[in-house]
């Protein structure tokens, strides 16, 4: 989440990227164009690199399979959600030239907003690669209304013999056909970008039986899926992390901090901070369906690398190139089966899941990062490095100095910052004090949040940007219906809507025993 989950640095990026020579430019929040600050007038941390890693050497978690460090009311899928939300929001289709004429994108940019264009591309016409053929067309000469789903093979390992279409379309050579390639880089995101495939199909099969004529399908069905897909970020994603009611409050009171005139912009106390609290609700081992399981009748748990193993961007997924017939576990053309996901495993879709179906909880949120991230495959090396590294070089104001411009009430004070191992190796460098806006967020969900929620920086960030990003898009329902908008789809609450939610109505259970609703 700010997500990269990235295990294998240098996988595909999208969009543009921030400078620090230009955010310096800006004084204020005028419109400042892709990236900008919240907090201009703030003075940046400067911290040393050996400071800063031995810092991140200490964020290491020492007992990552310790039920203890869970969080058990943020179900696990949700760090892979703000992944995908991640990288929805900073997807940029503007053209290569575009980029060249306006490599800061003050004019030439796409705007930030949730608008699944990570998924939709540029929709029927522009990115026709996405989308299957149209049914009514007699020479099946244009695309339709529905998203491709691409189809698993069958592979001996666990006798799982079904190929359902349960995997990212593919070309011959296993490169997914998506909005945005990132989100193949670990089975969970790209799993989870097939349920947004899907919940897109099942609205079109819903509108077509209701007689909405055929031309007009498209463009009901993606203003359904996406208002309702905004509505879960805010309220089910969002508010899960930071407290239940703080969207009404923010809309109720208003923005006092992410400020602009017309156009949203990306700030980086929030893309090179706050919402990189998902690298510490990443777990090293998942239960992902009752083949990769740890405990009894599990072949292997699944874990990290095996997730990002099977994908086509990170991985063994390969198409054409492969072995045929294929010698698995890899590589292989497509998905296999054997590794559909099961969503019982990941979100609360059941009441209570059966004794021998493992409901994933994340990792706390607090300052520690399971091991396997702070030695990156291929040379990375240290994702929290990284992490604290990426907001000197941005020029991100200390925590401290976030909390006092944001009158925070009660702020972390020194001693707090300076509990435990992370803290006696923060207070060494005077990092108690002055400390890095990362690590300020995180420690402060540990110490104020209980490691269940974000403290009141990290959330006044995450809430406010989420809903400047949604009130900002001309095409939201926050913009077109207001805030007394609810969603209209199926829900175990009416007038709610939660990821939960989605799955049942997809249906989209655990397809590999054969669970398609609940």
């Amino acid at each position: 989440m700010a997500t990269e989950v990235n295990v294998q640095p240098g996988h595909g990026k999208a969009g543009r990227h921030p400078t620090r020579q230009f955010l310096d430019t800006l004084s204020g929040h005028d419109d400042p164009g892709m990236f900008g600050r919240m907090f201009p007038t703030l003075d940046p941390l400067a911290v040393d690199d050996k400071p800063l890693q031995e810092l991140a050497d200490a964020m290491k978690d020492p007992n990552p399979g310790d039920p203890a460090g869970n969080n058990t009311k943020v179900p696990a899928g949700f760090t892979y959600l703000g992944q995908f939300v991640d990288h929805d929001i900073t997807l940029d289709l503007t053209s290569f030239g575009e980029k060249e004429a306006d490599p800061n994108a003050v004019e030439n940019f796409r705007t930030p907003a949730l608008d699944l264009d990570n998924v939709y591309g540029l929709g029927p016409d522009g990115s026709r690669q996405l989308y299957a053929r149209n049914p009514g067309d007699l020479d099946g000469k244009t695309p339709g209304p529905k998203l491709l789903i691409g189809k698993t093979i069958s592979v001996p390992i666990g006798n799982v013999t079904i190929t359902p279409r349960n995997d990212l379309p593919r070309n011959p050579e296993g490169f997914a056909l998506i909005g945005d390639h990132r989100n193949d880089e670990n089975l969970v995101v790209a799993q989870t970008h097939l349920a947004m495939l899907k919940f897109h199909n099942k609205v079109c099969d819903q509108l077509a039986a209701k007689g909405t004529p055929v031309g007009e399908i498209f463009a009901e069905a993606r203003q359904i899926v996406t208002w309702h897909y905004q509505w879960m970020v805010l309220h089910d994603f969002v508010e899960r992390i930071t407290e239940k009611g703080i969207v009404a409050k923010i809309l109720e009171q208003g923005r006092r901090f992410y400020r602009f005139k017309k156009t949203p912009y990306m700030p980086v106390e929030f893309s090179g901070a706050a919402f990189r609290l998902g690298h510490s609700m990443v777990r090293e081992i998942y239960s992902h369906n009752r083949l990769f399981t740890p405990g009894p009748g599990g072949i292997v748990p699944a874990s990290l690398e095996l997730l990002f193993s099977f994908t086509g961007l990170s991985g063994g997924i390969i198409g054409d190139l492969a072995p045929n017939p294929p010698v698995p576990p890899l590589p292989i053309p497509l998905l296999s089966s054997n590794w559909i996901i099961d969503w019982r495993r990941y979100f609360e879709v059941l009441a209570t899941n059966p004794a021998d179906v493992r409901l994933n909880p994340s990792r706390k949120l607090d300052p520690f990062v399971v091991p396997a991230l702070h030695t990156l495959p291929g040379g990375g090396g240290s994702l929290p490095f990284r992490n604290l590294k990426r907001g000197v070089l941005l020029g991100l104001p200390s925590g401290q100095d976030v909390a006092k411009a944001m009158r925070i009430k009660n702020p972390l004070t020194p001693a707090e910052i300076a509990k435990g191992t992370d803290g006696a190796v923060a207070k060494k460098h005077g990092l108690h004090e002055h400390t890095p806006l990362w690590y300020y967020i995180l420690k402060e969900a540990e110490q104020r949040g209980g490691g269940e929620k974000l403290g009141p920086v990290g959330a006044t960030i995450i809430a406010e940007v989420f809903v400047g990003l949604v009130h900002g898009d001309h095409q939201s329902y926050l913009w077109l219906k207001g805030k007394s908008w609810k969603p209209t789809l199926p829900s175990k609450t009416p007038g709610d809507f939660t990821m939960a939610d989605l799955l049942r109505f997809v249906g989209d259970v655990s397809p590999i025993d054969g669970i398609s609703t609940v």
